[in-house]
């Protein structure tokens, strides 16, 4: 059974708690098909290209077909002219949503926080808190946890700790409703408030 090392107020492991059992029986695949669909949802589709029958002009035949010695041509908007369309190029009007039901996205999240606990990586504490709003201060948080990058989740933001995290290259701050199982499968770390590693693993 996986378990959450929890720090005290200096950041140094004090207790564990266990995640439930049912968290290491979740297929991996459920974290596939979440990841897969979130990047998805991310993709801008902005790529667009006009067809023949959007591009302006070329109403009119540029020469006649036949007695001139060149090449027959309809329409100088074809592919083939400059300043014509573009034959089979990328357009806008792809939809790219991929759906994953409820069920799945909890699975996939359960499955993301019991590899973290496994592997050590997933952290508890009270609180989170930098009064100071200063990121050097953050900073000490995030040294202290000697992990390469984490994700720190709160039970509630408030500004100054938001301020104090924002501009650091290596963590990334949260409140509880925010989080998702690309998020917690992308940093190498979770840190968590005890209220808010309490909302993640209620039932329900």
């Amino acid at each position: 059974m996986s378990k959450v090392l929890v720090l005290n107020d200096k950041f140094e492991k004090a207790s564990e708690l266990e995640l439930p059992a049912s968290y290491a029986e979740v297929n991996p695949h459920n974290l596939y098909l979440y990841v897969k669909s979130y990047l998805a949802s991310m993709r801008a589709n902005s790529a667009h290209t006009k067809g023949r029958s959007e591009v302006s002009g070329g109403g009119k035949k540029p020469w006649r077909q036949k007695g001139r010695g060149g090449a027959r041509a309809g329409s100088t908007r074809t592919n083939v002219w400059v300043g014509g369309a573009v034959a089979f190029g990328p357009t806008n009007n792809k939809n790219y949503f991929q759906k994953v039901n409820k069920k799945q996205k909890r699975l996939a999240l359960e499955f993301a926080l019991n590899e973290k606990a496994a592997n050590g990586k997933l952290f508890a504490v009270d609180s989170i808190s930098v009064e100071s709003g200063k990121a050097k201060d953050a900073a000490k948080i995030v040294e202290a946890l000697k992990v390469r990058d984490v994700l720190i989740v709160k039970d509630l933001l408030d500004d100054k700790t938001l301020l104090a995290f924002r501009n650091l290259a290596n963590c990334y701050v949260v409140d509880a409703s925010e989080v998702n199982a690309y998020l917690v499968a992308t940093y190498s770390a979770v840190l968590a408030e005890k209220a808010a590693l309490a909302n993640l693993t209620k039932e329900g």
